[in-house]
């Protein structure tokens, strides 16, 4: 299998119709400013760094790409698309909102090589809409994500959690949306306070408390073990270490875990396992076997063996092996149980 790269062009809020009380992209993506010259720079650059073994794309990210000026927005598309054309680009992404995608939008797209459209369906609630002011409505978000899968588009979903009066429920039937529109992949960001935003401000005043590591990590195993279910794959928990999590001039506060998409799988196998097993019979003297996925026993074992000790002391078992095997796939497990005998 091809290894795939995306090349990111990151357009800090051109488009964007308002601010929602979460967002600064310029804090967020480092970039304060976007130059169009410099795209053919920006793609050359990044190929150079690139084998040639490599399944590439080029990804619009940041602004809400098709609401930015429409000659801007197809000279853009002309450059990207070239590379394509010569072979040295393999397909276009970008990202954007609801309310800028109708069937003329949509047409453009379809005529310069997009074949993925991420989509802000941050969550499907009207109070938390209203409360971030995303600006627009879930009827918008449900005609967007229809006319996406109409026009043959891959639909990515990226939803939120910890938002302004988001609950699990609420996430989770965000989760379901993404899921029953046809969404092909989808995106977790638990919510990060960054200074100057509005939210930072509702921070400070006691209106919104940022969710802890913990919370965050519960919220998203449970929205993940929701698309996972479903196979829809999760491209990405939580934002990328380079997004200046770290930075005192731009992070407020909330979950920063440089590690928190492994911490969140580590959840979701520990429920996995915890939910599947405590329906066998077991007994301190029996030897729980969990068999996963190739690759993916240090995920289910946990960070410093967490999962495993956890569960050991759970299900007051005598010990806990874990194992991988080719017969398992994906995020799936296999438990046996054995005895422990004593001579």
């Amino acid at each position: 299998m091809k290894r795939h790269a995306n090349i990111p062009v990151f357009i800090p809020h051109l488009g964007c119709p308002n601010q929602c009380v979460f967002c600064n992209q310029r804090k967020i993506s480092g970039v304060s400013d976007f130059d169009p010259k410099e795209l053919s720079t920006i793609i050359d650059n990044a190929l150079s760094t690139i084998s040639d073994d490599t399944e590439v794309e080029i990804a619009f990210f940041g602004g809400s790409f098709t609401g930015i000026d429409r000659g801007l927005m197809i000279s853009l598309l002309e450059t990207a698309y070239s590379y394509v054309e010569g072979g040295r680009v393999n397909s276009i992404r970008c990202s954007t909102r609801p309310d800028y995608i109708d069937e003329e939008v949509l047409g453009i797209l379809k005529r310069y090589g997009v074949k993925v459209i991420e989509l802000g369906l941050q969550s499907t609630s009207s109070e938390v809409l209203a409360l971030t002011k995303r600006g627009h409505s879930y009827e918008d978000e449900l005609r967007a994500s229809r006319l996406i899968v109409e026009y043959g588009f891959s639909l990515v979903g990226q939803m939120m959690i910890g938002l302004p009066g988001s609950t699990l429920e609420s996430e989770l039937k965000t989760a379901d949306f993404i899921i029953r529109v046809g969404a092909s992949g989808a995106r977790i960001y638990p919510t990060v306070v960054f200074h100057d935003t509005e939210l930072s401000e509702m921070a400070d005043s006691g209106i919104y408390k940022a969710l802890s590591t913990d919370d965050a990590i519960t919220r998203a195993a449970a929205v993940f073990e929701r698309f996972t279910e479903a196979a829809v794959p999760v491209i990405r928990i939580g934002l990328c270490s380079s997004e200046n999590l770290s930075s005192i001039d731009s992070y407020h506060s909330g979950p920063n875990h440089s590690a928190l998409g492994e911490l969140v799988i580590n959840q979701y196998y520990y429920n996995r396992i915890l939910r599947t097993a405590s329906e066998l019979n077991l007994s301190k003297t029996s030897v729980l076997k969990v068999t996963v996925s190739k690759g993916s026993v240090s995920k289910a074992v946990g960070q410093n063996k967490r999962n495993k000790n956890s569960l050991k002391e759970n299900l007051g078992v005598a010990d806990i092996r874990f194992s991988e095997s080719d017969r398992v796939v994906g995020y799936e497990i296999l438990l046996e149980v054995e005895e422990k005998t004593c001579i």
